[in-house]
């Protein structure tokens, strides 16, 4: 994938991306649907990271909707493992970036453990107001 690359807008500017497709780029390349969702992850992280720089104050990342749940039991538990990798090793770096993390969405369904640690990233970032990432 390309780099994320732009200038500055000189206004607070609001994106949104809507992460489709990562699991299907994975098996038309003959890997596991999860090495796409692992490979999308890390990109969102290079999109948090870039978006000082262009001028994003808002970020929105439409990660798992209510249609993932109609997938193999299997992907959606490595899903939210994954969910719980990410928010465990990106947590310091988000709160030193100056990122507000703010989980929108039905939390009903998700993990207890899982959705403690939103809870917990939320508070850790509260203060924060360079990006905020939704």
């Amino acid at each position: 994938m390309p780099p994320v690359t732009g200038g500055r807008t000189g206004r607070d500017t609001h994106v949104a991306i809507i992460m489709d497709g990562n699991g299907r780029w994975a098996q038309a390349r003959g890997r596991p649907r999860l090495f796409g969702h692992q490979r999308g992850a890390r990109r969102v992280r290079d999109i948090v990271e870039a978006c000082p720089g262009l001028g994003v104050r808002y970020l929105t990342i439409f990660a798992f909707s209510t249609e993932n749940w109609k997938r193999t039991q299997a992907e959606v538990a490595g899903l939210m493992s994954l969910f719980r990798r990410y928010i465990r090793s990106e947590a310091q770096q988000l709160l030193a970036a100056g990122v507000r993390v703010r989980f929108i969405g039905d939390r009903l369904r998700l993990e207890r453990r899982l959705v403690e640690m939103m809870d917990e990233l939320e508070a850790l970032t509260a203060c924060n107001n360079t990006v905020n990432l939704t």
